[in-house]
């Protein structure tokens, strides 16, 4: 769904960085946010409430080229982690060309990443798309914890099929965010050439 705006000659494209609680989407966001330069990026807006929060910024990309003349512009936004902010959730998925999976690799959040999951397939739906058809990345984050699940495991419940990309990380080191932001950026342009023609 995105938007073009014809003045400015710039695609703008909304990649959302979805996941249970706590498992690094704010540590991704953050991570890219500093890392990327000054002259290509926007702020970085936090909409915090009294009891979630939901990260927000763009930016220009300058080595992923042009479609038609028009640069691409990225939004990158997290969605809060808890079930019980679904409608926010909702929200912030409207009008989405890319979602980017984390998912915390610890055993003990196994069934919050299944349930994060089956959540954003039903969010997804009900706004009309097939999760089979926005391109998604998946980012085992915190790999580098002693208690991470072994990969295959992961792999076996989160992508059965075994069709979509995926990058182990480590949020908290950079290990993995760009891999796994550039996959995601590489998927929607490809989408837009092909919707282009």
């Amino acid at each position: 769904m995105a938007f073009i705006n014809y003045s400015a000659r710039e695609i703008n494209c909304k990649l959302v960085y979805y996941g249970p609680g706590l498992c690094g989407k704010t540590t991704n966001l953050k991570n890219i946010y500093e890392k990327t330069a000054e002259g290509a990026k926007g702020k970085m807006i936090s909409l915090a409430t009294e009891t979630e929060r939901t990260l927000f910024f763009d930016f220009l990309p300058l080595a992923l080229g042009e479609i038609r003349g028009f640069k691409t512009r990225f939004h990158l936004y997290t969605v809060p982690g808890q079930v019980f902010y679904d409608a926010s959730r909702k929200l912030i998925l409207k009008g989405v060309d890319g979602v980017v999976f984390v998912a915390d690799s610890q055993e003990e959040r196994f069934e919050a990443n299944l349930e994060s999951l089956d959540n954003l397939k039903e969010n997804l739906r009900e706004q009309g798309y097939d999760i089979g058809d926005v391109p998604l990345v998946l980012q085992y984050n915190k790999r580098d914890l002693p208690n991470a699940v072994p990969l295959d495991e992961l792999e076996e419940a989160l992508n059965p099929t075994g069709k979509l990309p995926f990058f182990e990380a480590s949020a908290q080191t950079g290990k993995g965010v760009f891999e796994t932001l550039k996959q995601l950026a590489k998927m929607v342009i490809g989408d837009l050439k092909r919707g282009s023609k």
